[in-house]
C-alpha cells in the first residue's frame, strides 16, 4: 500500500535520495526546501513526476510557514502518513570562535524546525490515530565532539525531544523515532572540507553513503523504534560509553582529531587534483 510524505530538505543529500526511493516505489511524496529553484533542479533531473511529488518552499524555522506547507500537502494528498524532518545545518567552528549567526542559524533550523514540524504533524495524525514521525539527529547526539559543540548541542536536542515525544504519541497512534547517523557523504559534509574545526566529523571509521541512510529509513518505517544508530557498533559502542562517561572523552579525543585532520587533508589533496578520494 502507498503512503503519502512530508520531506524537508529536497533539494540535496539524505532527503533528495528518499524522495526519489518513495517516488519510485509509488508513494506520494510533498517535498520541500529553503531553495525552491535548487528542489525544481533537483526534480527536473531525477524526472519526478508531478502528480506524485509535490515541490514547494519552506523555511524550516518559520512555524507559520511550515504549517501552511504542511496544510497544502493534507489538501493536495489527504493525509500525511509520515513526516521526515531531514533539513539541518553543520556549521562547525571552535567555541570560542563561534559566529552569532552560525549558533542562531543552527539552533533555529537543527532544533526550531524539528520542534515545528513534530507539532503541527503530531496534531494532524492524532486525528488520524495513526503516523509517523522522524526525526534525523546524530552521532554527534550520543557524543559530543570538539569542534561542533553548537551541532551536538542541537542534535542532543533533537534526540531527546523526539524520544519524549514519542513517549507522548504512541498511545494516541503516532510513533517517534530519532535516527542517529554518523557521517553521511551528502553536501552539508562536503561543505566543511576546509574547516578543520570539522575534523570529528572525518575521523574513525568509513563515512556513511546515501545507501546506508535509505536502508536505515526502511527499517525504521517498518520497525518504527524510538532510536536507530547508525553504524550500530561505532554509536553503540564508542559514542554511548563516552557520553556515559564523560571523563574518559580526553583518552580518545587526540587520537580521532588525528585521524580526522588526516583524511581531512587527503580529501581537499584529492579535491585539488580534480579525483575523487575514497574513504
Amino acid at each position: 500500500m502507498s503512503q503519502t510524505f512530508f520531506l524537508t530538505g529536497c533539494a540535496s543529500g539524505m532527503a533528495r535520495r528518499l524522495t526519489d526511493v518513495f517516488q519510485k516505489r509509488g508513494d506520494n511524496v510533498y517535498a520541500t526546501d529553503l531553495n525552491l529553484e535548487a528542489l525544481q533542479a533537483t526534480a527536473k533531473e531525477l524526472g519526478w513526476p508531478e502528480d506524485r511529488v509535490k515541490l514547494a518552499p519552506l523555511n524550516v524555522a518559520d512555524y507559520d510557514q511550515f504549517e501552511a506547507a504542511f496544510n497544502d500537502a493534507v489538501k493536495e494528498f489527504g493525509k500525511i502518513d509520515v513526516l521526515m524532518n531531514i533539513a539541518g545545518l553543520l556549521l562547525a567552528s571552535w567555541v570560542d570562535e563561534s559566529p552569532i549567526s552560525e549558533i542562531d542559524a543552527q539552533v533555529d533550523v537543527n532544533v526550531k524546525g524539528v520542534i515545528y514540524g513534530t507539532r503541527i504533524a503530531a496534531n494532524h495524525m492524532i486525528g488520524n490515530r495513526s503516523g509517523h514521525i522522524i526525526n534525523i539527529a546524530s552521532i554527534a547526539g550520543l557524543v559530543p565532539p570538539p569542534g561542533l559543540s553548537t551541532y551536538t548541542a542541537t542534535k542532543y536536542a533533537v534526540r531527546a525531544y523526539s524520544i519524549a515525544a514519542a513517549y507522548e504519541l504512541k498511545p494516541k497512534g503516532v510513533m517517534v523515532t530519532a535516527i542517529c547517523p554518523s557521517s553521511v557523504e551528502t553536501p552539508m559534509l562536503h561543505g566543511q572540507l576546509n574547516n578543520d574545526a570539522a575534523a570529528m566529523f572525518y575521523s574513525g571509521f568509513k563515512t556513511l553513503t546515501l545507501d546506508d541512510i535509505e536502508r536505515t529509513i526502511m527499517k525504521a518505517l517498518k520497525k518504527r523504534p524510538y532510536v536507530m544508530m547508525i553504524p550500530f557498533l561505532k554509536c553503540a559502542f564508542l559514542a554511548r560509553p563516552v557520553d556515559l562517561f564523560p571523563s574518559i572523552g580526553p583518552w580518545f579525543t587526540p587520537l580521532y582529531m588525528r585521524s580526522g585532520k588526516k583524511r581531512l587533508e587527503e580529501r581537499r589533496k584529492a579535491k585539488e587534483q580534480g579525483r575523487n578520494a575514497k574513504f
